[in-house]
């Protein structure tokens, strides 16, 4: 692969304005294609093989035309002190609104009166109109939802507060913000890192380039391919902090080939050849990931990942191809200030006044000065660990340890209106409705009893309400049959907040109940509805995560095992990832969850995690975990296998890739932390976990645990048996391939083709150079 790469990384430097065009090219396609493209709507939610599907999919066949699936809106009406909704003034208000409601858009299907459908709280003091619409919440239009907004200022104006909640006033939250902090903080410390604003720049523009094409093109096919306007987010936040990274590495390896005296393009070569392998396969463990969440069999989250994954294959793409294109209009400019005088210095020194590759004579200046430079962070970090290998294991393990403690708290759930921040009016509406009614109305539960089988639908759903009763509820509305009498339907309102514990078990035991009954009477009991969707989410995700793992971490160290040809690298690396996953958990759980340091994150409801997290997070921070691992790993086994005993592998590695792979944590922590100012609570913990996850996973496993076990373990580390290592195929990741061809075979002495600063195409380095 090395060498294929090598070969791959001279040519595009060689053909840099072809290759820039192609690019260019590709990116107005997609530009093109989404901007012509319809409006994306929601992907249709479905969670195949639970209750409530059956459920919802039952409604849809035996009510049509009742919309099951659209959104809803509750406008909540609160008297003036010392007055009631049922006032004359204040009844005619609602009243008008609830036909301005009606009249407000073609969307609407139904407007429930509150004075009809008794939902006025017992002191009078409350009332809701329930509105439900034809469409989901992301297909209604801004004329439905501004026709909503409207409705209750008349009210407000005499003297009744007015709030509306549900989800038909859900929009995608923007992003815009965060991506534009993520991309300066990134630009800080890329500049910091490089110390020159072409090398800097260079790693922004192919990720924003990359990021554009992928979302683009999913912006393009959202509609063809269901994808829904959510794809958008996870594809942009993943596939600008891999970008970002894979470029930073090329860019990184490409100026330390050009500081050992290589030539440029056998610098972008051999850049491409080494750091590129490496990129490749950090590349597949991320996008084995992202694919592998289709084991979770939720449609929606499938496309998510699968459009992520592509997102992060142009990543790949990109870094091989037009990094080193970009490295070719550069010219000197990709080295700091310091390199460049320091090669200007040389070239005018020379004192047989030939001047010789600038690069070639800063080498031998600073060669000159000295063969032992100071020891660089990384280097000084590794001789450390390599002294208190134990220590440092110890230290790394348990303050992880430590911090995963909430973890086993963890209580998963849906985020509903009482996560929203306390200013929204869905949060204030949410209030109001628990006050006045109780938190159960916050959310109903919906029974639909299938009486086809059975001999009296009728007595059936009467026993349906009894027994339901009976559990122990606020309220249970009458059975409301469909036309051909064979299925009702039955509102459930529980006594406690549809996030809580409590709800859960009442969902629980109506459908203990329904079994008794379908015994006896033959008519199936299904409970549905948003809270029992969001129970039966959190119980499929959570079934899905142990055979996710072992999915993706078998893939994963399979593809690790070609790379490091090691069996305890591998392992090593996959049990880091564990532990600072669950690390990640638990200081998820102390913010979201038990609402430690909440007000610093802007957390102002605690609450059930997002029942989706752990699954996503497993995905998304696997694969960049994975990144960190081969990138770092990669260059201590090119050291090991080049002649240097394992302790100064070790440093080695350090030496040339710490520096680079603490600037990526923390460019990545940058693009995930930017995320934490979102309003919504999904998007805010998201990014946290993101970030959190990066840190301890970047910093305390990748940078202090593995090379204190690396360490610890010498030679063992790189042991594989003989007979796997001869099954196994050499994808000579490490070069090791290349090195030999490049000083055995032909040389690669060629003319630098790219030696001209303004970028032109020069013809030396055409010539084939290395057989494969």
């Amino acid at each position: 692969m090395a060498t294929f790469l090598y070969k791959l990384g001279r040519l595009t430097f060689r053909r840099r304005r072809f290759v820039a065009l192609i690019w260019v090219a590709l990116l107005a396609l997609a530009g093109f294609g989404a901007a012509s493209a319809s409006t994306a709507t929601s992907s249709s939610f479905s969670i195949p093989g639970t209750e409530a599907q059956r459920a919802f999919d039952l409604l849809e066949q035996r009510f049509p035309g009742a919309s099951a699936d659209g959104a809803t809106a509750r406008v909540v009406f609160k008297a003036p002190e010392g007055e009631k909704v049922t006032d004359a003034a204040n009844k005619g208000e609602i009243t008008g609104i609830v036909k301005e409601l009606r009249s407000g858009s073609d969307q609407v299907a139904q407007v429930a009166d509150p004075f009809e459908a008794q939902a006025v709280s017992q002191d009078g003091s409350t009332a809701y109109i329930s509105v439900s619409y034809k469409v989901n919440s992301m297909e209604l239009t801004d004329q439905t939802r501004d026709a909503l907004e409207e409705a209750g200022k008349d009210a407000q104006g005499s003297g009744m507060k007015v709030e509306i909640g549900g989800d038909a006033l859900q929009v995608m939250p923007h992003t815009g913000t965060a991506e534009i902090i993520g991309v300066v903080i990134a630009a800080i410390v890329l500049v910091i890192t490089f110390g020159s604003l072409i090398a800097a720049g260079l790693p922004l523009v192919t990720a924003l380039i990359g990021v554009g094409i992928g979302v683009s093109l999913i912006t393009a096919l959202a509609n063809v391919l269901d994808l829904g306007s959510t794809t958008p987010i996870l594809a942009s936040m993943i596939g600008l902090a891999v970008g970002i990274d894979y470029a930073l590495f090329i860019v990184s390896r490409y100026r330390a080939e050009l500081a050992d005296g290589r030539e440029r393009e056998d610098a972008a070569g051999r850049a491409v050849g080494t750091a590129g392998s490496a990129v490749v396969f950090a590349g597949l463990t991320v996008v084995i990931a992202l694919v592998g969440l289709a084991v979770v069999n939720i449609p929606m989250l499938t496309k998510m990942g699968f459009a992520a994954a592509g997102t992060v294959a142009i990543a790949v793409v990109i870094a091989l191809t037009l990094v080193p294109a970009l490295l070719g209009f550069a010219g000197k400019r990709v080295m700091g200030r310091k390199a460049r005088k320091g090669a200007e210095a040389a070239e005018s020194t020379d004192a047989k006044g030939v001047k010789t590759p600038s690069l070639d004579k800063a080498e031998d200046t600073a060669k000159a000065k000295g063969a032992d430079a100071k020891p660089n962070m990384g280097t000084r970090w590794a001789r450390f660990v390599l002294r208190r290998p134990v220590w440092v294991m110890l230290v790394g393990i348990l303050g992880l340890g430590v911090i995963a403690v909430p973890a086993a708290s963890l209580e998963m759930g849906l985020p509903d209106d009482g996560a929203q921040p306390k200013s929204t009016t869905q949060r204030q509406a949410y209030d109001m409705l628990s006050d006045g009614f109780g938190p159960g109305f916050n959310g109903p539960l919906m029974v639909v009893m299938d009486g086809k089988d059975s001999s009296d639908p009728k007595a059936a759903a009467e026993r349906v309400s009894k027994e339901i009763e009976s559990i122990g509820v606020v309220a249970v509305t009458p059975a409301r049959f469909n036309k051909a009498g064979d299925t009702a339907m039955i509102t459930v309102i529980p006594k406690d907040r549809p996030s809580s514990h409590a709800t859960e078990e009442v969902v629980h035991d109506i459908r203990d109940a329904g079994r008794d009954i379908k015994a006896d009477t033959g008519a199936e009991v299904l409970v549905t509805g948003a809270t029992a969707m969001n129970i039966d989410f959190s119980q499929k995700m959570n079934d899905a995560l142990v055979p996710y793992l072992a999915l993706v971490v078998g893939l994963a160290f399979l593809l690790l095992m070609l790379v490091f040809r090691s069996i305890l690298v591998p392992l090593k690396a996959a049990l880091g990832f564990l532990l600072s996953v669950i690390a990640a958990l638990g200081a998820v759980v102390a913010v979201f969850q038990w609402g430690w340091l909440g007000s610093l994150f802007g957390v102002e409801q605690t609450g059930p995690i997002m029942s989706m997290m752990p699954i996503f997070m497993v995905g998304v921070v696997f694969g960049l975990a994975m990144d960190y691992e081969v990138f770092l790993v990669t260059r201590m086994r090119e050291a090991y296998v080049h002649g240097e005993s394992p302790g100064q592998a070790i440093v080695t590695g350090f030496q040339h890739g710490a520096r680079v792979v603490t600037a990526a944590a923390v460019i990545m922590m940058a693009v995930f932390a930017g995320f934490i100012g979102s309003s919504e609570q999904m998007v805010k913990m998201i990014g946290f976990s993101l970030a959190v996850a990066v840190l301890f996973d970047a910093f305390v496993v990748r940078m202090a645990i593995v090379p204190a076990v690396l360490a610890l373990l010498g030679r063992k580390a790189w042991w594989l048996p003989r007979w796997l290592d001869r099954a196994l195929p050499n994808v000579d990741v490490e070069g090791e391939k290349l090195q030999k061809q490049l000083t055995e075979g032909p040389a690669a002495s060629g003319s630098d083709s790219g030696s001209d600063s303004d970028g032109g195409d020069g013809h030396g380095g055409e010539r084939e150079l290395v057989r494969v």
